[in-house]
């Protein structure tokens, strides 16, 4: 299997597009083995995505983590929760963060590799990060969430030695060959990128 190619686009299967067309020798293969249960962030609550969803691996050890992609949903979090579970939308992401009070669940294990990013490339090297909201809505975009969503990343920077810097942690727009524009023109870079700096693992 070509395991370059990139996975079908998020946009789609976050809106619940059908499946039908989608060829699956496009996406990697789904192996027994993918680590459950434990959290790896210790605020975090674990919420699994299907294991039809993600691929196990032995990161870092088999594929160097270096960066942190910022997604913003499209959805509501319980219904990026529900996408997440059910295996035929061939989605995932490592964490997700609820807008009203930051609240972080954990759906793919750090070092196994979430279906986030439509780049095989990037969906190896990376933690994907989504947060429940709208790009056109920023009052989803609350202080709870900038402020855990910052510790989070903070946390993986910290675990990974992983500079805490934009070449480091990027938007989904920022991945090559993206057709998305998440985290969108409302999030506040600036400040996030503050808040990482401020924040350390726990």
């Amino acid at each position: 299997m070509d395991r370059a190619r990139p996975l079908p686009t998020r946009r789609l299967l976050l809106k619940g597009a059908a499946l039908a067309a989608v060829p699956y020798a496009l996406l990697p293969e789904s192996r027994a083995g993918a680590q459950t249960g434990v959290v790896d962030y210790p605020q975090a609550e674990w919420q699994a995505a299907s294991t039809d969803n993600r691929t196990p691996a032995q990161r870092p050890d088999e594929y160097a983590i270096d960066r942190v992609i910022i997604h913003v949903t499209q959805q509501s979090y319980a219904g990026t929760l529900s996408i997440f579970q059910n295996p035929k939308k061939r989605v995932s992401a490592h964490y997700l963060v609820r807008s009203a009070d930051g609240h972080v669940a954990q759906c793919v294990r750090e070092s196994d590799i979430a279906w986030h990013a439509g780049n095989w490339d990037y969906n190896t090297r990376s933690v994907g990060i989504e947060h429940e909201g709208w790009v056109d809505k920023p009052e989803y975009f609350t202080d709870a969430l900038y402020q855990e969503s910052a510790r989070l990343t903070a946390s993986v920077c910290d675990r990974y030695g992983i500079p805490k810097d934009r070449d480091h942690i990027i938007g989904h727009v920022e991945v090559p060959g993206t057709d998305h524009t998440d985290p969108g023109k409302h999030w506040d870079w600036v400040r996030y990128m503050s808040l990482v700096g401020l924040s350390s693992s726990k």
